[in-house]
């Protein structure tokens, strides 16, 4: 079986996990969540880095940061993972969906200005497949209706918009180093800004509402408890698999770039055809190749073909379910508008294999069987 994802692994890994075990510096802000986040302020030109225990638990920093209370309003997409909406729910804010780009699956930034109201605090963008939304416009947005930006580039890390790394651009970045990203730590993420003001609060909330890292930096004789707060350091040893692989960036972007290059060309006999639609990179957007994706026609070819492929040993998944449809999202947000593309791309769009180790054969073989499919032929 070619199996849809597996973790990154470069080399290094375990020989840096190792290291963290002999610097007996286990848990949260070791040597290697340092060099982590130095990596990425220096690589993505951003003031602030800090590791968290998942995107999830960014998204979360980002929500309580941004001054989300209940009753506030978000502006977002409902095709992305549930975690874009839960952090803001958690705060008792609704969730306002509207519709996306057929082409990219992005939010429709043209939409977003119908859907503010009195009560609209937020717009959170998702960078879907690390091809970056419209972030000009997005930006103008919210700076002419006094909006935060909270970027979910869970799957933007090293993409860019425009020069800007992904994630650098709103008011807050949240990045996934979950095993399926392009860098992993098994589950990690990252919260990143670059206004100062927000260094202190962000290190007290991630630092259980303690002032430990002010102590830790000699700037204080005692910490204590200052204001709320959770636990969202991941371990040493886990920024440990992470750095080494950060170390390996450029290597991992290429051949994760020859697999999407492959599979585009691969593929294009289909999509001329009629048969396919292949994924569309706006000239703005430098992707980071986080994943490639085909269109079928409808559903019912998406159930077949996935079905047809895991029968040739072969695992393609279709992605989100779009969350207005869900029942936590018709309680606790709505759509604004009419969903013209959320649910109709969404069942039409499935993803094939694709991870760093993936074998270039194995990528053949994968578009062989895509092209001999009974349903194309």
């Amino acid at each position: 079986m070619i199996d849809f994802n597996r973790p990154p692994f470069v080399g290094k890994e375990l020989e840096y996990i190792q290291q963290a075990v002999n610097n007996h510096k286990l848990c949260g802000d070791g040597e290697f969540t340092r060099k982590c986040s130095a990596w990425m302020c220096e690589h993505f030109k951003a003031n602030h880095v800090l590791l968290t225990t998942s995107c999830t638990s960014a998204l979360e920093m980002a929500s309580y940061l941004s001054d989300i209370r209940p009753g506030d309003e978000v502006i977002m997409p409902s095709y992305t993972f549930v975690s874009t909406a839960d952090a803001f729910v958690l705060r008792g804010a609704t969730c306002v969906f509207v519709d996306i780009h057929p082409e990219t699956m992005n939010m429709d930034e043209r939409l977003i200005e119908d859907a503010i109201t009195d009560k609209t605090k937020a717009i959170v963008p998702v960078h879907y497949a690390g091809v970056a939304c419209e972030m000009d416009t997005i930006m103008d947005i919210a700076k002419r209706h006094n909006l935060k930006v909270v970027e979910d580039a869970a799957q933007g890390v090293n993409a860019f918009y425009k020069g800007r790394a992904l994630g650098t651009i709103g008011d807050f970045g949240c990045y996934s180093f979950h095993e399926t990203k392009n860098y992993s730590m098994g589950e990690g993420g990252a919260i990143v800004f670059n206004d100062d003001r927000y260094q202190e609060p962000a290190e007290i909330l991630r630092e259980k509402g303690t002032n430990r890292s002010k102590f830790f930096r000699g700037q204080i004789d005692k910490y204590t408890w200052v204001n709320y707060g959770s636990s969202y350091l991941p371990s040493d040893m886990n920024a440990a698999y992470l750095y080494a692989e950060l170390e390996e960036a450029d290597k991992i972007d290429k051949k994760r770039h020859a697999i999407y290059n492959f599979y585009n060309e691969a593929l294009k006999s289909l999509a001329d055809r009629g048969l396919i639609e292949q994924p569309v990179v706006p000239e703005y957007a430098h992707h980071n190749a986080h994943m490639y994706f085909i269109k079928v026609k409808d559903l019912e070819v998406r159930t077949d073909l996935i079905r047809y492929l895991r029968s040739k040993g072969v695992c393609a998944v279709f992605h989100y379910i779009p969350l207005h449809t869900s029942d936590a999202g018709k309680r606790f947000g709505r759509f604004h508008g009419e969903d013209r593309y959320t649910t109709k791309e969404s069942e039409r769009l499935m993803r094939l294999p694709m991870f760093y180790n993936l074998d270039m054969k194995d990528a053949e073989y994968v578009a062989d069987c895509i092209r001999t499919y009974p349903g194309f032929n």
